[in-house]
């Protein structure tokens, strides 16, 4: 995978089952030249990803996902690349943020408990989910604990049997401060596999340049949600425009395969696109 990267990882710090340390070996051992470690909500794990990244040869990227609402959209994701990740303001409302996370795994717990009740099993504790947890608790760490209990086959059989029906809404970081905040630190803001918002192109391209006003400087065109089709068409949406576009596997370790750096098997991203994201932030500093 000589020159090729993968710009869309997550760590036990979110909602991933390896640590940043473990994506890093992965990556050397895969010959990939750069990765971006883009947990939800969190910048937690870079210092670790960037300091194996500095013995191991593999250059890693501050990134970070966030998780927004556009209007009737719901759960848009926002990547955030090269940006300020010690920012203490950044760290502040983080901070909120994850505490509100961690409230919102209590009460999916709490629902999952009360049906494991009604099936006459033994309820499962949030400590148990928490200690797989390096940052923030996700429901990938319920569903380990609920496949450890003997409750589920696999992660796929955990969400469908349990997390899903039992499931509490997210809280969504404001779009436009989202925005903004990434281009305050200096970082260069992308929209995580776009089909997700909708697949009527129409009404994607609407979103996408609503978004572009806000400050919305690329798209992610190779990812594990698009077709080929899609790729050719937000690529061409993104060069257009003057957009970055970059690509990632959006790997958490537990997704049946996808794999770091190919994804579904084909995905292939150049190095070219670090170098256009780093391109970006010169032109805006």
């Amino acid at each position: 995978m000589t020159n090729l990267v993968d710009l869309h990882l997550h760590s036990t710090y979110s909602d991933g089952v390896r640590t940043p340390a473990e994506l890093v070996a992965m990556a050397a051992e895969l010959g990939l030249k750069a990765i971006a470690l883009a947990d939800h909500d969190t910048v937690d794990g870079i210092d670790e990803a960037m300091a194996a990244g500095s013995a191991q040869g593999v250059e890693v990227l501050p990134a970070i996902e966030f998780s927004v609402a556009l209007g009737s959209y719901r759960d848009v994701h926002l990547l955030g690349y090269l940006l300020d990740h010690r920012d203490p303001q950044l760290l502040a409302i983080l901070k909120d943020f994850r505490e509100k996370r961690e409230t919102r795994g209590e009460a999916i717990i709490g629902r999952i408990n009360e049906k494991l009740t009604l099936e006459g099993k033994a309820t499962i504790a949030s400590a148990e989910a928490a200690a797989l947890a390096g940052g923030a608790l996700g429901r990938p760490h319920i569903a380990q604990v609920l496949m450890a209990k003997g409750y589920a086959r696999d992660m796929q059989d955990a969400f469908v049997r349990y997390l899903l029906p039992c499931d509490v809404p997210k809280r969504y970081f404001p779009v436009d401060e989202a925005l903004a905040t990434i281009k305050r630190l200096g970082g260069v803001a992308v929209l995580a596999h776009p089909t997700t918002i909708t697949n009527e192109r129409e009404a994607l391209s609407k979103a996408i340049e609503q978004l572009m006003e806000m400050g919305l400087a690329g798209l992610e065109v190779y990812n594990n949600v698009c077709s080929e089709q899609d790729s050719a068409y937000l690529r061409n949406f993104a060069e257009k425009r003057g957009m970055v576009w970059t690509g990632g596997s959006d790997y958490h370790g537990i997704e049946e395969g996808i794999c770091m750096g190919t994804g579904k098997g084909s995905m292939a991203v150049p190095y070219s696109c670090v170098e256009e994201l780093k391109k970006q932030v010169k032109t805006w500093g």
